[in-house]
């Protein structure tokens, strides 16, 4: 019978390191494969960010651990077992992204173009969203937002009281501002969607929110929502330690 092999803490960080290394690759996209330059890169993702002191701190272990040997399969040291543990759920982290479902506002409460406003307040006081996809012949065209629901409210304030009746939501978009939108497959994870912000971001614009199609679609039913507040909100730290 075959034993397997257990391996020293060592070569489980040297493993572990090198999954991280490939990882890196993968997803930063720079011209060199530098180790120490692939992290400053990748910073701009929280999940990098999280763990970019670590993970300078493990490449000047690696250095030491592997550079340092006298002949193949020695060590000068061996690792804190802490340290390993940690550096493999780093490294499980990086090679598994998220996908952006996972983060993503599921209950995705919709309004079509021919909605009555009277709908409409009846959905926001449920559901105390700040913004809602609008769509016209089964495509999104946008966002509407409770801001400009109140400032049309207010321009049709007659004795206190606000005639509901005869209006739609295509009445109030004259009140709406662009709000930004993308589309993205369901198969988007969040590093995806963080490049997505930042490009969007590069061309001056403030991208205020993904919906997540089947397959990236505008007239696809919405499975999600991602704001820039949910990429904000992610934290790593629980999961990696």
């Amino acid at each position: 019978m075959k034993v397997a092999k257990e391996y020293t803490l060592s070569e489980r960080f040297e493993v572990a390191f090198n999954q991280i290394h490939e990882s890196l690759k993968k997803m930063i996209k720079i011209n060199t494969d530098k180790f120490s330059a692939l992290v400053r890169h990748g910073s701009k993702h929280k999940v990098i960010s999280t763990f970019h002191e670590e993970l300078y701190q493990y490449s000047k272990l690696r250095n030491a651990l592997v550079h340092d040997k006298t002949k193949l399969g020695f060590y000068i040291a061996e690792p804190h077992p802490e340290v390993v543990v940690r550096i493999e759920k780093i490294a499980e982290i990086l090679s598994k992204p998220n996908y952006a479902l996972t983060i993503a506002t599921k209950n995705v409460i919709c309004f079509d173009y021919e909605d009555s406003i009277e709908y409409v307040v009846q959905q926001m006081r449920d559901y105390s969203y700040a913004q809602y996809p609008i769509y016209h012949n089964k495509a999104c065209i946008g966002l509407l937002s409770a801001s400009a629901l109140v400032n049309w409210m207010a321009d049709h304030v007659v004795n206190s009281i606000v005639d509901l009746s005869n209006y739609q939501v295509k009445n109030i978009l004259e009140y709406e501002k662009n709000h930004p939108v993308a589309f993205a497959r369901k198969s988007i994870n969040i590093f995806e969607i963080e490049d997505l912000y930042e490009s969007y971001h590069q061309n001056g614009d403030d991208l205020e929110a993904v919906i997540i199609t089947e397959n990236g679609k505008k007239d696809e039913t919405p499975l999600g929502v991602v704001t820039a507040w949910d990429l904000i909100e992610i934290d790593y730290k629980e999961d990696g330690k």
